[in-house]
């Protein structure tokens, strides 16, 4: 199946339910199913009749921030065969040059803000024949680099659609999206996951979650739509149940928009999880009634108005990217939402585990999804080893990238091919799978010892002086081996707390926060402290959905 018989079979059996719901111009706005789908075909009747977009042989590009835009220019170029290719708005120009001429892409489709960027790296990108601005006016005629048309969204819509549409219609095996990796370990490499990646890994994790989600449910859009775990969970799996997608206005409205919303369903990261956790904790703090409530031992009502913060329909959050702090699991569960965590990459479109709401056991990334087989690789004699998988949510390639395609990929000696995920994890009883540490970050002392960093960093979060951490390995001298340290910054308003409501000078903050961040450390085994740490004076580096950044610092406390 495709995204677009997902899709239209939806739209047509839900024409007059509510799809989608924005804010514009200070007021929210919806759209139901049957006018999201003539929105699409409208669209799509341009694309293809102005730049004459070429079905299984062209890549066109979206470097939006989430938007029914952004939905509405996908569905209409890979519903007719044409591969997007998913872009992060904050990309510097030096990398969207990168990813657009790695890619070929021919158009782009993007915003007022970055059309400037596209002026400037037009020269660099042979293949370009059109920039599609979605906001503001755009001039008939108006060029790039003297060949590169700039057109206006709206100028592009043909009322009623037309036969193009119709006449060029995606196979499963067609390339959906090139999804560009992050590049941490070298250039950016672009993950070619067809239509049906995609809607296998959709069907196959909603039948491991096993509870229903349907069509009273919506689910809030956070998450940025060019990552992978957003754009299967907040746009593909909608259309697989049939749910509403509501987006927020922006991180500084999330608390605003979630009560006005009342959205059933939430896919975050931990930090998105962490800061509505440590927003609703602030709140009781400050809430005399609320304390007075917990002091008498009445934590129900308390609980209730907890879950009215977040509009008060909230029925599942699920989690991916980095284990999430047990504290914040464990808060969301008291007020009857079940926190979930599941584990995925690009490479695997992207969900490969799911934990069911039935699973109790906090810390595992549950169960595979159906459909699919995974293995743990050169198991160690703690039962950890590489994941690996097997099935038809993976990965193609890399596009244009032969070798780093045969790197991805083990033999199994019988024709299979299990894709190296690079994590390592061990499975229990049950087949309930705990992610233990990447495989490159992996901490090997002289003994010959494994240290797993997230392991020490879960427990150093613990620690009220520390707000972020990241445990590597480092060097010293000729010594064989690495030792175990860490980069941390400080939590600022902690220091306040214990000093007044000001802050320390530097040398004491950095003197607390190391003491501290080792004494955390006691209770692990001996080879796992921390020798060495380093206090930073700003945050730590994240990536795009709130990971730390750890190749950053490799190699920073070298001696």
């Amino acid at each position: 199946m495709t995204i677009r018989t997902l899709f239209e079979k939806k739209a047509k059996c839900l024409s007059t339910r509510v799809a989608q719901k924005w804010s514009e111009d200070k007021q929210w706005k919806t759209k139901t199913w049957a006018q999201m789908l003539a929105g699409v075909q409208e669209i799509a009747e341009g694309y293809g009749r102005r730049f004459g977009l070429e079905p299984q042989a062209d890549n066109a590009a979206i470097i939006l921030q989430n938007s029914p835009e952004w939905m509405e220019a996908y569905l209409a170029q890979t519903g007719t065969g044409v591969s997007v290719v998913p872009i992060d708005p904050k990309l510097h120009n030096d990398e969207v040059a990168y990813i657009l001429k790695d890619a070929e892409v021919k158009v782009v489709t993007t915003d007022t803000a970055h059309l400037k960027m596209m002026m400037t790296i037009a020269k660099e990108l042979p293949a370009l024949k059109a920039v599609v601005i979605v906001d503001g006016v755009v001039h008939d005629g108006q060029l790039i680099d003297g060949r590169v048309d700039v057109v206006e969204y709206a100028k592009l819509r043909i009322a009623g659609g037309g036969d193009w549409y119709e006449r060029h219609v995606a196979k499963p095996t067609d390339v959906a999206s090139i999804i560009y990796t992050s590049g941490t370990t070298g250039k950016p490499k672009g993950a070619m996951l067809t239509h049906d990646n995609f809607v296998k890994d959709a069907t196959g994790a909603l039948e491991v979650f096993g509870a229903h989600i349907g069509e009273d449910d919506s689910f809030f859009v956070v998450l940025p739509l060019f990552h992978a775990f957003s754009f299967l969970g907040n746009f593909i799996v909608p259309m697989v149940t049939g749910s509403a997608q509501y987006f927020m206005q922006s991180l500084r409205t999330v608390g605003s928009d979630i009560k006005e919303l009342k959205p059933t369903v939430l896919l975050g990261v931990p930090l998105l999880a962490e800061k509505l956790h440590d927003k609703i904790e602030d709140g009781l703090k400050k809430s005399k009634i609320a304390q007075f409530l917990l002091k008498i031992g009445l934590r129900g009502p308390v609980m209730h108005m907890v879950k009215l913060k977040l509009g008060g329909k909230l029925r599942f959050m699920v989690t991916g990217g980095a284990p999430c702090p047990r504290h914040v699991l464990e808060s969301f569960n008291r007020i009857h939402v079940r926190f979930l965590e599941g584990y995925g990459l690009t490479e695997c479109s992207p969900v490969v585990s799911v934990c069911p709401p039935e699973v109790k056991k906090i810390g595992t990334i549950g169960l595979p999804i159906k459909g699919i087989e995974v293995r743990l690789a050169d198991m160690n004699e703690q039962g950890v080893g590489e994941l690996q998988v097997k099935g038809p949510i993976v990965m193609q390639g890399y596009f244009h990238n032969p070798d780093a395609s045969a790197e991805a990929f083990e033999d199994d000696g019988n024709g299979g091919l299990w894709l190296r995920t690079g994590d390592l994890a061990s499975m229990d009883e049950d087949g309930l799978i705990t992610i233990r540490g990447r495989k490159k970050a992996l901490i090997v002392n002289r003994e010959g010892k494994n240290i797993y960093p997230e392991e020490v960093e879960i427990m150093i979060a613990k620690e009220p002086a520390v707000q972020d951490v990241c445990v590597i390995g480092y060097t010293q001298g000729g010594d064989p081996g690495e030792k175990v340290g860490a980069v941390i910054y400080p939590n600022e308003e902690w220091f306040k707390e214990q000093n007044g409501g000001k802050l320390p000078d530097w040398a004491e903050v950095e003197k607390v926060a190391i003491k501290r961040a080792q004494e955390k450390c006691a209770e692990l085994a001996d080879y796992k402290r921390i020798r060495k740490v380093k206090v930073m004076k700003e945050p730590l580096v994240r990536t795009s959905i709130g990971k730390v950044k750890r190749v950053a610092y490799k190699g920073m406390l070298n001696e």
